[in-house]
């Protein structure tokens, strides 16, 4: 069945502020019935990530979307945080004991981490266009660039290399337009957010892929970076439970670019 996708946001729909662990708010949002999904947005954009996703989802499932640490609408971080930690207190506050997670990117990452560190809170996955804890990215001169970019902590260039190496289908593609604004409006917060962002030497999700036994969807589109491809084939052929899907016509903002299709996708997943 296809998905009926694009539906508006409803003015009523209201966000909560949900306490962060050591201080701070981060900003969440639950819609639908049914079982629960949690979506997680990938660095530098937030929960507007799924807009066109959450209507049609949110049909017949327990749908909850938040900002992470810094970004959108949550507040800043005054202290190093853990993301999985920030995603263990959004599960209590909405007393969520075995959702299903949906991660992209950065999100993906915090998924992995968030289910081996807690087996027994997680009862499926669906990462698309997931990084992984432990995954060496090769150097290039795109990826060294936007590393300079964050260590000068030069918002302007952080942005530019954000859009032409992970939005490659450009402003005129579905989800453009909402890109290029996620995209501005995060670029300043996200260098200090990421500043104050703990980091875990041992959490290495990339060789610990065969302790995770739920089932997991990979999913990737055709025109995401090479390497988002290289790490989803590495999910598949380690995940015990895995599938994975590419999809024609989408880059790294597959949400956004084609909401339909991943909705099916997460439909069939989910049930």
């Amino acid at each position: 069945m296809s998905a009926r996708t694009g539906s508006p946001i409803p003015p009523d729909t209201i966000g909560v502020h949900v306490p962060a662990p050591g201080g701070g708010r981060l900003w969440a949002e639950r819609r639908g019935s049914g079982s629960p999904v949690v979506l997680l947005h990938g660095a530098g954009m937030d929960a507007r990530l799924w807009d066109a996703v959450v209507p049609d989802l949110a049909r017949d499932h327990d749908v909850i979307r938040y900002d992470a640490r810094g970004l959108g609408r949550s507040g800043p971080p005054e202290r190093p945080f853990d993301d999985v930690e920030d995603l263990r207190a959004v599960l209590d506050h909405f007393g969520l004991d075995r959702p299903a997670l949906v991660g992209l990117s950065m999100g993906g990452e915090t998924a992995l981490d968030f289910a081996l560190a807690h087996p027994g809170r997680v009862a499926s996955l669906a990462l698309v266009g997931a990084s992984a804890g432990g995954h060496v990215w090769p150097q290039d001169p795109r990826s060294e660039a936007y590393a300079t970019a964050r260590r000068l902590r030069d918002a302007e260039a952080l942005a530019a290399l954000e859009l032409s190496i992970w939005a490659s289908l450009g402003r005129t593609a579905p989800g453009g337009e909402l890109i290029e604004t996620m995209v501005a409006e995060n670029s300043v917060r996200r260098i200090a957010a990421e500043s104050l962002l703990a980091h875990f030497p041992d959490r290495d999700a990339a060789s610990r892929l065969r302790e995770i036994a739920v089932p997991v969807l990979v999913v990737h589109g055709d025109r995401d970076h090479p390497e988002i491809a290289a790490i989803a084939d590495r999910l598949v052929a380690d995940l015990p439970d895995a599938r994975g899907v590419v999809v024609p016509d989408a880059d790294h903002y597959l949400p956004l670019r084609t909401p339909e299709r991943l909705v099916d996708l997460l439909r069939g997943h989910l049930t």
